[in-house]
């Protein structure tokens, strides 16, 4: 996974490819229609996405793999973080400053960025070990002064991904 672009980039590159199919799908199928699609491609990209993590990490799943993991999308800057708290079975902690936001509303996309990004985040559990959950209540792209992650591992609930 380190030998990868940067999530940031990979994402900016994602919605180069994106923005004109979206603006197509608009024009044809109306903003509600579109902005569904794209949301559930988004959502089984992401599930995919965090099996490929899950496959990657050697076994290192739950709340300590899932710690592990979060360089990737913090690299270069890309989010700035407070940690608010951390045990065997949470992660919490809050985005003060998000440049996924920030690309987004550059490039034009400030309204699908919540589909493009924010929505992956709890989604990707699901790929990565569905006994990770996220709760989220505000994010910066939807206008809060941060985003408050709040993920508890579960040892019932589904089992590994892997």
């Amino acid at each position: 996974m380190s030998e990868q672009l940067p999530i940031l980039e990979q994402r900016r590159i994602e919605a180069r490819v994106i923005k004109p199919i979206y603006d197509e799908m608009v024009a044809r199928l109306g903003v509600e229609a579109a902005q569904a699609i794209l949301g559930a491609a988004i959502e089984k990209a992401a599930i995919a996405q965090g099996r490929s993590f899950a496959e990657a990490s050697g076994g290192q799943l739950g709340i300590d793999g899932f710690a592990a993991i979060q360089k990737h999308w913090t690299a270069n800057g890309a989010l700035e973080i407070e940690e608010v708290g951390r045990a065997h079975d949470r992660l919490d902690f809050n985005v003060t400053r998000c440049r996924y936001s920030e690309m987004y509303r550059e490039m034009g996309l400030g309204d699908i960025g919540h589909l493009l990004s924010c929505g992956r985040d709890g989604t990707f559990c699901q790929g990565f070990d569905p006994r990770i959950t996220l709760e989220r209540t505000q994010t910066i792209m939807g206008g809060a002064p941060h985003c408050d992650f709040r993920y508890s591992f579960d040892p019932e609930a589904g089992g590994a991904s892997t």
